[in-house]
């Protein structure tokens, strides 16, 4: 049964250069039918192909698969639960390159995380953890925003993050505060117009009705400019420059769903800044289906 089904992809394949527009579209619709089983044959094609139109017809086809292995992907992880927010990264991140090590990635996060709880103590301020973090995370492992190629879809992959150690606000964000959370710091994404930030959450109390409130944002913290904390006054001040109302949203943790949203959204941009309207018209349906 193996070897009935590449044959039949192997066939399909041989035929994609057919001239008529409406054949090639039946025989593209039966390969990508096939799903990623059909990924690894399309791209031998590809090896022995050079550019012409036929290479061009088999790199849309290899997209189409690796877009709704992506769709898939996320469906499933948006019924799990979206708890795991790496693991929607690595989704995302494997459309783009499907050869990818994951556990690399866990093992540069874990380098991270090690550094910083060797660094940390018990009888630290949240602003000191903050402070020590800063230094392992900036300092020592040398990430900074990445402001001269922003838009750069490199920017929202987290394997090319850490391996160049920049990117934009949100995947300096999710770094920084899935190492965070690793060594128990509650640091979560803030979801604010034009620019995702972090926030320490904890307890403080209310000197107006002498009450402690809890699970509040203590402060707030720009990753992508080098871990700055400021305050909730700063945020209004923000939002007043875009001429935006101050909604409690804008205050409060995101859910990862709203985060992967964004990094879709981030994708959707690069894309129209290099005129790939087809990847921008995935993106945006992928994005309204979340």
């Amino acid at each position: 049964m193996e070897h009935s089904r590449e044959r039949e992809i192997q066939a399909l394949i041989s035929m994609v250069d057919d001239p008529d527009p409406a054949v090639f579209d039946e025989i593209a619709t039966k390969i990508v039918g096939y799903g990623p089983n059909a990924y690894p044959f399309v791209e031998d094609a590809l090896l022995t192909t050079p550019e012409n139109a036929l290479r061009s017809r088999l790199e849309a086809i290899s997209r189409k698969i690796l877009f709704n292995r992506l769709a898939s992907d996320l469906a499933r992880w948006t019924k799990q639960g979206q708890i795991n927010l790496l693991e929607a990264w690595l989704h995302v991140a494997r459309y783009f390159d499907p050869g990818l090590n994951e556990q690399e990635v866990q093992k540069a996060i874990e380098a991270i995380r090690k550094d910083v709880w060797l660094e940390l103590n018990e009888n630290l301020t949240a602003l000191e953890q903050i402070k020590v973090f800063n230094h392992v995370f900036y300092d020592l492992h040398r990430f900074s925003g990445n402001i001269e190629d922003y838009h750069n879809p490199d920017n929202s992959l987290v394997h090319k993050v850490l391996e160049k150690r920049s990117g934009n606000p949100l995947s300096i964000g999710i770094i920084y505060m899935l190492v965070a959370t690793s060594v128990d710091m509650p640091v979560a994404g803030i979801n604010l117009p034009e620019h995702f930030v972090l926030a320490y959450m904890g307890d403080r109390l209310d000197a107006n009705k002498m009450e402690i409130e809890k699970d509040n944002a203590l402060f707030y913290i720009n990753a992508f400019s080098g871990g700055a904390v400021f305050s909730t006054q700063e945020i209004n001040e923000f939002l007043l420059k875009l001429g935006m109302e101050p909604l409690a949203a804008f205050f409060s943790p995101c859910a990862n769903r709203d985060i992967v949203i964004r990094m879709l959204n981030n994708l959707m941009i690069a894309y129209e800044q290099m005129g790939e309207k087809e990847r921008v018209r995935g993106f945006e349906a992928l994005r309204d289906s979340l």
